[in-house]
């Protein structure tokens, strides 16, 4: 696991919005930086600060990228066939608390499908202190081909006020979590959303989705360095 963007730095005066990346099921924190990173030009990742991060638990059964990504694999949580029940879900989010103490802080999370059902369920879980209570609000979200929690119980914790934080989020015209993907971005307050013709992946970015992501960072960036100025007057004020 490691900080990983490229190499320039962000205008003067401003810091990168730092993002703890989670990883698919049955993939890996190398894999997904593989995926973001080969597939996003330069300028982009560049003005990101990535940390991608290995799940907690050893894949149970068969990774989709067997043959394509190099193992080990893993995952997040386990689920049963109605994505209803979940398995080591509490150790999950305690895990993921503890990434995010060690190397934080974090302005937001990515995440690309399980880790990104698990990254968009976080903020409202954290709003109502039953995960992510000894660090600092999430402020951004990054979803890639994402969805909401099918499981009621969970879903009335996750989504019982609107995700307020802005978020960003990627939908496939042929991805199999599209429609829930959709019913996502209806539980935002404040939704960039990038369409492209692809499946379930990490999709490169064209004219017209680079235009949006650029509007999404651009929004970060003069938001963090109004944070950092505000955080440097009131130590002022301290001194």
């Amino acid at each position: 696991m490691g900080s990983l963007g490229g190499e320039e730095r962000p205008a003067e005066g401003r810091r990168r919005p730092r993002f703890l990346c989670l990883h698919g099921f049955r993939t890996s924190a190398e894999i997904m930086r593989k995926q973001v990173l080969g597939k996003w030009p330069a300028d982009v990742t560049a003005r990101l600060d990535l940390v991608f991060a290995d799940a907690p638990c050893p894949a149970e059964g068969k990774s989709d990228v067997e043959g394509i990504f190099d193992p080990p694999y893993y995952e997040w949580f386990q689920f049963d066939k109605g994505f209803m029940e979940y398995r080591n879900f509490d150790e999950c989010l305690a895990y993921i608390e503890e990434l995010m103490i060690k190397d934080g802080p974090f302005d937001g999370l990515m995440g690309f499908s399980q880790g990104a059902i698990l990254s968009a369920a976080l903020p409202g879980l954290q709003e109502r202190g039953l995960a992510l209570t000894r660090v600092p609000k999430i402020k951004y979200l990054i979803i890639i081909g994402g969805a909401k929690f099918q499981s009621p119980t969970l879903a009335e914790k996750a989504y019982a006020n609107k995700i307020i934080c802005p978020s960003l989020h990627f939908i496939g015209d042929n991805d199999f979590l599209k429609v829930h993907g959709e019913k996502l971005i209806e539980s935002c307050v404040d939704p960039f959303v990038i369409r492209h013709p692809k499946g379930h992946t990490v999709p490169r970015l064209d004219d017209k989705s680079l235009e949006v992501m650029l509007r999404f960072l651009e929004k970060m960036e003069k938001e963090t360095s109004e944070h950092a100025s505000t955080d440097v007057d009131e130590k002022e004020v301290c001194l």
